[in-house]
């Protein structure tokens, strides 16, 4: 099974050679079929034969059309303070995908030290989840986290995130890409949210806001970024960012799309001298703790660095020596921010 890095290489058809081509040309025929699928569902949700579910509260729904690591927790975060700074008891659904029985998964762990007192109830059925949130927690209102393809529940706003790194998916859908739907799927969009947008250019930014609202010409568009704030020790304490600048590091991370964790530790000014990658969600074994330790400890590096995703699940269990540290990370709007703003107050209710 590919790594997240090598399925890139292979489906942005960077990888080169005879056995690389025929990997794609097996990967596209077994797109087709499921692309077929993936429209016939949105068609019938689109005609009105497949019912829609609505619950009795606004539903904001964050997303993306994309394969994983677009930057949807940090966006989460920055929403759910949005709409508690307006008064509201917010309560977080997700699908919990990876979770164990009766445990939460990687990102609902990373949310709940970033979101202290905010619920999260995950189930595989959202409007069942959020009729729980409403009756356990008393929500009054539900950010969904990563439901834009989830349609069987009504919401009021969807939000879709757009990497800039990997903006539309390599032109294909999973498995000869890593779109989740065809790019008219932009068209149920009434936010478009480009993250990581620092890491491209004005003319690069203008050509993808181009493309997105060909397909969504009513979406607001925003620009944000993923601002490193400081470092996140095991025990749970901060220490500053400058605390390895300038000096050797080892990374690792299982988050859907890597390139931006590297991005952002050289931005810090981070020397990365060895980094290994894992699949989105990967459920850290004692094996391989066991393998991070023996790959980092014969290193010169001053410490090793991964994700809070990926912290969370790796900390209690750690075996390497060298410290162990988590790049932490919050959502910064560089541009759109005030019509965001007004349309995320379109949803706030006003008989509370």
């Amino acid at each position: 099974m590919l790594d997240p890095s090598a399925f890139r290489e292979l489906v942005s058809g960077r990888r080169r050679g005879v056995t690389a081509s025929l990997a794609r040309g097996l990967l596209a025929a077994i797109e087709v079929p499921y692309s077929f699928a993936v429209r016939w569902r949105n068609r019938r949700y689109d005609s009105g034969s497949a019912q829609v579910t609505r619950v009795d509260v606004p539903v904001v729904s964050v997303g993306n059309i994309t394969l994983g690591g677009t930057g949807k927790t940090p966006a989460v975060e920055w929403l759910a303070h949005w709409f508690a700074s307006k008064g509201l008891r917010v309560a977080l659904v997700s699908r919990g995908y990876g979770a164990r029985a009766g445990q939460l998964n990687d990102e609902a762990l990373e949310l709940a030290q970033k979101l202290p007192g905010v619920p999260h109830v995950q189930d595989a059925d959202r409007v069942r989840g959020a009729r729980r949130a409403i009756a356990e927690h008393a929500a009054q209102l539900i950010l969904l986290d990563d439901a834009f393809q989830h349609r069987r529940i009504a919401r009021d706003l969807d939000i879709v995130l757009v990497d800039a790194l990997e903006p539309f998916g390599y032109e294909h859908v999973f498995p000869r890409g890593t779109l989740r739907e065809p790019l008219e799927g932009w068209r149920r969009a009434d936010v478009v949210m480009l993250t990581r947008a620092e890491q491209a250019d004005p003319v690069r930014r203008a050509e993808i806001r181009h493309r997105v609202l060909q397909y969504a010409p009513n979406a607001v568009w925003v620009e944000a970024t993923h601002a490193p704030i400081g470092l996140l020790g095991r025990a749970g304490l901060d220490e500053p960012l400058e605390t390895l600048r300038d000096k050797s590091v080892a990374a690792f991370c299982g988050i859907g799309n890597p390139a931006g964790f590297w991005h952002a530790l050289e931005s810090c000014g981070y020397r990365v001298a060895a980094r290994r990658t894992f699949a989105d969600h990967h459920a850290y074994s004692e094996a391989d703790l066991i393998d991070l330790a023996r790959w980092s400890d014969p290193l010169e590096v001053t410490a090793v660095v991964c994700t809070q995703k990926d912290l969370v699940k790796v900390a209690a269990g750690w075996r390497g020596e060298k410290p162990l540290y988590a790049l932490n990370s919050q959502l910064q709007i560089l541009a759109g921010q005030a019509v965001l703003e007004q349309a995320l107050a379109k949803v706030v209710p006003h008989d509370r």
